[in-house]
């Protein structure tokens, strides 16, 4: 058995006494294991190169290298005091634990303004440690170092398959390498897929529906559903905020417990869907339709609607019992026979909205806006606790100039006739009191007693309708009145 004395490329210090045995493929292992480099060749100590285990005698000096050229380390020993610091010296780097050999021009000359410049440009200037090889430390990654010391080799970005670009910019960044922070900032940007603002579609989404277990969270905030048909899906518990849900079709859909907060609306159409429990502080539905939508939840979950842009939206026959519409923009709306009973309605701007036929049972209107507002046809009294601030303009169905006749009224009609029918009758007895005389002085007096008793001005109850009325038909009534009784008094006195 041949032993042997392992020393790296260039240098007479810390050599390995490895045994040869097999091939020279064998030595080469063994000596990438001694020394902690990647042997590829072995030069015999004059720098022949070694290609055949059979050349190699016991007691040879060797110098393996990882496929430079052979340096001859007496000549390296003996430069002059002068050339010390020549840049074509011999480095070897252990950066991370690997080794990587190269020259000092390669680290000076490239980027001379660099860390590395500055580490190699002058021997023991800058004070590097060595490890027992004679390597100089370096704690950095060698997966990220390889690509910036081939960089410096040949100034050309070559990075390999499974390196991550970002690791190897941030390694440039620390040994101060401004021309190749350009270049991997270029190819981050360029590796990088073009951003995708397009909708989703109905069938991306109903994928997304389905890969989803139903107890899990599904958070869409911010996502782009412009346009998309959403009609008929189950969308309960969804959190949409933020989300772009503008001119959608959600006709028919659950949307109960559903997050809408911010999410935008804008013409979209939600006709029939269950709404029961939904948030959307805050939300934009101008324009939207939500007919026939139920926001009422029988466990007693209230909508919150607070603050929220409805208008011109129509709510047609929607169910919005207990609904929380404060503060909330509803001008130009149309909420034809909505049951709104116990829902608040404070600060809501109300301008011009149609509330006809809706039932305002025990609704909060406190410091809303009706001005312009049509309270046509209500199914049940207008109940407010609280003025209401602006002008409540009713619509009458019936004709201005027919108005509902009053009791004393009636009364005052249904006597005029009992006593026309009397008087007109054959019996001399025509008083209207038991046993009255037989004169017409009495039915004279008592045709004037009604003609008082309608004459007497009724105090008008207060309303907040304004109603305009050209005459009274109360005077009308009082002049056929007087003129009935001058011709029964002239009759009689004929």
């Amino acid at each position: 058995m041949r032993r042997v004395t392992l020393f790296l490329n260039g240098s007479p210090k810390n050599g390995k006494v490895v045994a040869v045995y097999g091939t020279l493929s064998d030595l080469l292992s063994v000596a990438s294991n001694k020394l902690g480099i990647k042997a590829t060749s072995v030069y015999n100590g004059k720098g022949g190169l070694i290609d055949d285990i059979a050349l190699i005698r016991d007691d040879d000096v060797l110098f393996v290298c990882e496929g430079e050229p052979f340096i001859d380390p007496q000549t390296d020993s003996k430069l002059p005091e002068g050339l010390s610091g020549s840049h074509t010296d011999w480095l070897t780097l252990n950066v991370g634990g690997r080794y990587f050999t190269t020259t000092r021009s390669t680290l000076v000359n490239k980027e001379p303004d660099s860390m590395l410049a500055h580490m190699f440009k002058d021997k023991g200037v800058w004070g590097n440690k060595q490890d027992h090889r004679g390597a100089f430390l370096i704690d950095r990654s060698p997966e990220y170092f390889e690509p910036i010391l081939n960089y410096l080799r040949h100034g050309q970005l070559i990075v390999n398959d499974g390196i991550n670009l970002l690791g190897v910019l941030e390694e440039a960044r620390f040994f101060g390498i401004d021309s190749l922070i350009e270049h991997l900032e270029v190819a981050i940007k360029n590796s990088q897929p073009p951003e995708d603002h397009s909708p989703i579609s109905r069938k991306e989404f109903v994928r997304f529906l389905l890969a989803t277990p139903t107890k899990s969270e599904l958070r869409c905030q911010g996502l782009n559903f412009s346009g998309a048909d959403l009609s008929r899906l189950d969308l309960r518990y969804i959190n949409f905020k933020m989300a772009n849900l503008s001119r959608c079709n959600l006709a028919h859909a659950n949307l109960c417990c559903a997050n809408l907060e911010r999410a935008d609306l804008s013409g979209s159409v939600l006709d029939c869907a269950n709404l029961q429990g939904v948030k959307m502080l805050c939300s934009n539905a101008e324009g939207a339709s939500l007919k026939l939508c139920n926001f009422e939840d029988p466990s007693g979950l209230k909508a919150n609607l607070e603050g929220a842009n409805l208008k011109g939206v129509d709510m047609e026959g929607s169910q919005m019992t207990g609904i929380n519409l404060r503060v909330a923009t509803l001008k130009n709306a149309k909420l034809k026979n909505c049951n709104l009973r116990g829902a608040t309605l404070a600060g809501t701007d109300l301008e011009n909205c149609d509330l006809s036929g809706c039932d305002l049972q025990e609704a909060n209107l406190r410091g809303s806006n009706v001005k312009g507002a049509i309270f046509e046809e209500m199914l049940t009294p207008l109940h407010m606790s609280q003025s209401l601030h602006g002008k409540l303009i009713c619509r009458w169905n019936c004709d201005k100039d027919q108005m509902k006749p009053t009791p004393k009224l009636l009364a005052g009609l249904i006597l005029l006739i009992l006593c026309v029918v009397g008087c007109s009758g054959q019996h001399w007895s025509y008083g209207l009191r038991p046993g009255g005389k037989r004169n017409a002085e009495n039915v004279i007096d008592s045709f004037q007693e009604i003609a008082k008793e309608v004459d007497q001005p009724v105090e008008p109850k207060c309303c907040g309708c304004i109603v305009h009325q050209s005459h009274s038909p109360l005077r009308d009534l009082k002049a056929a009145l007087e003129s009935l009784i001058e011709e029964e008094t002239g009759q009689r006195k004929i």
